[in-house]
């Protein structure tokens, strides 16, 4: 039991602090219990991480939500009424339903390519971290490029259907090729359409919450509470450390980039290459 406790504190310490900055959470849950040979997290645990950090996201943007989910009613409801509502209602009414819709083909492309994924790596754990490796570098790398060489002319909650459709969409790339990061695609998308550091982080993190809300309950029919104790510590743990890391996030991104994470995902595939071939020589 202690060692289970350990371990859920460990893991809910990782995916608080992975969740939402890009380097992908779902590559070091999967990377962690590799190279300490644990057992491979349950799905049932997996969803009570990703529930701590959902919980952690929906308190802290918990006011844009209202504000949108409030501006997108107004502006359908004004059709009818024929009124006119502010120019900022309309930008945040637009931003809720454009983020409706490109939350569906995301969702749908997000299962297709996730069960394709699943068959080729076929349970192969070396052949998943290899592929999580070769993604970490190259994400990466693309990251580190596009946030240096596009400039920041446009800000949030300015975007337009279509790239809110191409940022929403992209994070399908994350279920095809484990590594990716869900936030990092996002995020570097948001980048490569111009959009300032802040504004591409927030529009990930909302965009996240449908994402991860549909795959927790996608999820549930894997839930099982035999051993309720862990869960609970996973959820608390994750909750906690992800309000504090993207709070923190958001704060550093007023001024700073994304460089550093660019450079810990080229150290962190390099890492695990060097694990797999250890671990290979080992065995």
């Amino acid at each position: 039991m202690l060692a289970n406790i350990m371990q859920s504190i460990i893991l809910g310490l990782v995916q608080g602090l992975t969740e939402f900055i890009p380097v992908s959470s779902s590559a070091h849950l999967k990377a962690i219990p590799f190279i300490f040979n644990w057992e491979e997290i349950s799905p049932s645990f997996d969803v009570a991480l990703h529930i701590g950090t959902l919980l952690a996201i929906c308190i802290y943007f918990f006011k844009d939500g209202i504000k949108l989910i409030t501006a997108g009613f107004s502006i359908a409801k004004s059709k009818f009424k024929k009124e006119e509502p502010t120019e900022e209602v309309q930008k945040d009414g637009r931003l809720f339903w454009y983020i409706i819709l490109a939350t569906i083909p995301a969702g749908v492309l997000s299962l297709v390519l996730d069960k394709i994924s699943e068959k080729l790596i076929n349970g192969n754990v070396s052949v998943e971290i290899i592929c999580i490796a070769i993604a970490s570098i190259v994400m990466g790398i693309v990251l580190y490029f596009v946030d240096k060489k596009m400039p920041s002319k446009r800000t949030y909650p300015d975007y337009k259907l279509k790239d809110v459709l191409i940022i929403g969409v992209s994070q399908a790339l994350a279920a095809a090729f484990p590594g990716v990061s869900r936030s990092g695609v996002t995020i570097t998308s948001s980048r490569a359409l111009e959009y300032d550091r802040t504004s591409s982080a927030r529009l990930s993190f909302i965009l996240s919450i449908p994402m991860i809300l549909a795959a927790v309950v996608v999820s549930l029919k894997d839930f099982s509470f035999a051993n309720p104790i862990p869960f609970f510590i996973g959820i608390a743990t994750s909750f906690v450390v992800g309000l504090i890391v993207v709070s923190s996030l958001m704060k550093y991104l007023k001024n700073g980039n994304y460089k550093a994470f660019a450079i810990y995902r080229f150290i962190f595939g390099i890492l695990l290459i060097g694990v797999v071939i250890a671990k290979s020589f080992i065995l």
